[in-house]
């Protein structure tokens, strides 16, 4: 199913993904630095979508930067790049924005799930938690691309599980000790956080539990190994395809070699074709018995 989806609509994948996400961060900070509250209109919430009209906020929220600006910021955003770009060259473009666009419409409906559950709960009270509170909103700047980003990096551990980093600069760690530690960190404040936690980091991480299930052992291919199996799946397809010549001794055909001729033999009880460089050479096939040429 996903084969015919890519098919389809692999063409208008996105090409160097992760470096068009690290731009919306950079318009996002020079927005912070310009013009602070103008950010308080980009954030990803309900309420002001739902009853006030403002849908650019489904998008305008790929906007706000992960984090304050710093040296360390420069350095996560090259990290999360690096694993992005490995990533795409790994599982391809189409499948990459796959990932990274599931994540954002998760982040969306969990959002959305969000907001009804406040509001069925706590009907007026509920809407506030949206809704401006003195200068700032409470819940909807909880919705945010960081658990995207830890997304890319939890598909890069589970990816790539035996590359090692540099932990502070100085230590070396696989990355999927990493992986598990940051796994298990995320499972600890899903149960001991709150409502809006559990609805936080259950939505952006739901395109990596999706990825992780229907993977089925593939996510562990490197990149040779990618192209060692195209390559196979290529030469398969060739070797099935129909043809009208084919050797009896080293089974090539004119598909695979189109500058060989072929003949039939006529010493040979029945029809067995040969190349051009066994039809001499070969042993005839005579029933039982075989006689040499």
């Amino acid at each position: 199913m996903m084969s015919n989806f890519e098919k389809k609509f692999g063409k208008y994948a996105i090409q160097n993904l992760s470096m068009i996400l690290i731009m919306c961060y950079g318009i996002g900070y020079i927005l912070n630095w310009v013009y602070p509250a103008l950010l308080s209109y980009f954030y990803l919430n309900p309420y002001e979508i739902l009853f006030h009209g403002q849908i650019w906020r489904l998008v305008s929220w790929l906007l706000i930067p992960p984090s304050d600006f710093g040296f360390f910021t420069l350095l996560m955003l090259y990290f999360y790049y690096s694993l992005g770009t490995t990533l795409e060259r790994t599982w391809g473009t189409y499948r990459y924005n796959v990932y990274i666009f599931s994540g954002m419409l998760f982040t969306i409906l969990g959002a959305f799930l969000l907001f009804g559950y406040t509001v069925l709960v706590g009907g007026a009270d509920g809407i506030a938690l949206w809704s401006i509170y003195g200068d700032s909103y409470m819940l909807a700047p909880r919705f945010s691309t960081y658990y995207v980003n830890m997304s890319i990096f939890l598909a890069f551990a589970a990816t790539y599980p035996n590359m090692q980093v540099m932990l502070f600069f100085m230590i070396p760690i696989r990355i999927k000790i990493l992986g598990i530690i940051y796994g298990a960190l995320l499972v600890y404040q899903f149960f001991m956080g709150s409502t809006a936690d559990k609805f936080v980091i259950a939505a952006s991480l739901m395109n990596f539990i999706v990825f992780f299930i229907t993977g089925r052992g593939k996510v562990h291919m490197t990149p040779r190994q990618v192209k060692r199996r195209q390559k196979f799946k290529r030469e398969v397809k060739k070797s099935t395809k129909d043809t009208r010549h084919k050797c009896a001794i080293c089974g090539r055909t004119e598909e695979t070699n189109p500058e060989l001729q072929f003949r039939f033999c006529s010493k040979c009880n029945g029809n067995y074709e040969y190349c051009e460089e066994h039809i001499f050479t070969h042993t005839h096939v005579q029933g039982h018995s075989q006689q040499e040429d």
